[in-house]
């Protein structure tokens, strides 16, 4: 069979969809015939392999983890983790919360341990991200939050509450940030009083949600300088945005993972208070009597004490830990 052939042969699609680039990687290989049908099993059951290590996934394929790591890069990969990148980018044109659950859901594993794989998932794509990260985007970001004269943040979904974080982290360094909520005509009204002054911030992963992207594309045609938060190079977000940078999310978990994207958030917000301190600390100057005030801070409230207490004022807690003490003696 062609390369064409075995590629429009795949799922039935016969072109329907493009293929992804693991498929064309694996179709113009020259792979002996264990490895075509170990790559072949993958693909096939990628819903519930993207999110494996090699060693789990040699387990699953009853193989060594060597053999997982040599069939990869015959296939022309460096390293593993290029390979479960490109597995995830694949998965991610059918991925919905019920297929991914129902992989995680096939998986022989406790309830405790479903925690703990997820937990790993969480450190495998914060240390992906700290080895990978382009520390000088983040700073270029950073440069260009401050030349900006608003700061529009769109995240929609799940990711409003990414978008809501970078724009309140943001506020009290002094930007005028906002990430706005409610319908598609309010994002659509606050895009539209942008210039080229501004800056508009997009967060959305996998396929990319359409009022996001098509938020970019309004966007640019107003000329407002655009930025992406996403999970890949090939998406639409790092396609259509003038910049962006890279956090995974993939996770066996439903929602998918924000924990790489929202340590991501922490270092543009302190990029972009360490570019100007002076004027950062000034500003933070302005909220730091509130902050070591106690009128911030939750205080019990004081109550007069029982009848046969010591007749002092005190918290509640206090008096209990007070009767307690003097019973044990």
């Amino acid at each position: 069979m062609s390369a064409r052939n075995e590629l429009d042969g795949k799922d039935g699609n016969h072109g329907k969809t493009s293929p992804t680039s693991l498929e064309v990687r694996f179709a113009q290989s020259q792979l002996s015939r264990s490895r075509r049908q170990l790559i072949r099993a993958i693909l096939d059951n990628h819903e519930e392999a993207f999110f494996l290590s090699s060693r789990e996934m040699a387990k699953r394929y009853h193989v060594d983890a060597a053999t997982i790591v040599r069939t990869v890069q015959a296939l022309g990969y460096e390293r593993f983790a290029d390979f479960t990148a490109d597995l995830r980018k694949h998965f991610v044109t059918q991925i919905t919360p019920y297929t991914v659950l129902k992989a995680a859901t096939r998986e022989k594993r406790s309830v405790p341990d479903h925690v703990r794989h997820c937990v790993e998932r969480d450190t495998e794509n914060l240390s992906v991200l700290r080895s990978s990260l382009d520390a000088d985007r983040v700073v270029e970001l950073a440069k260009l939050i401050h030349r900006s004269r608003r700061i529009l943040v769109v995240g929609v979904d799940l990711a409003a509450s990414l978008a809501w974080f970078l724009a309140y982290g943001l506020t009290p360094l002094g930007f005028n940030a906002d990430a706005p909520i409610g319908s598609a005509g309010n994002l659509q009204h606050k895009i539209d009083v942008l210039t080229n002054k501004d800056l508009l911030i997009a967060i959305s992963f996998g396929r990319c949600l359409r009022e996001t992207v098509e938020s970019v594309l309004r966007a640019h045609e107003r000329g407002v300088p655009t930025f992406g938060i996403t999970d890949g190079n090939t998406t639409p977000i790092a396609m259509h945005c003038d910049a962006h940078l890279v956090a995974y999310t993939s996770s066996p978990s439903f929602t998918g993972s924000y924990v790489a994207p929202m340590a991501l958030m922490n270092s543009i917000i302190a990029a972009s208070a360490h570019i100007q301190p002076k004027r950062s600390l000034d500003m933070l100057g302005r909220t730091e009597k509130e902050y070591r005030s106690g009128e911030r801070w939750y205080q019990e409230p004081l109550r007069p004490a029982k009848p046969g207490g010591d007749g002092d004022l005190r918290a509640d807690g206090n008096s209990r830990r007070s009767r307690k003490k003097h019973q044990a003696k």
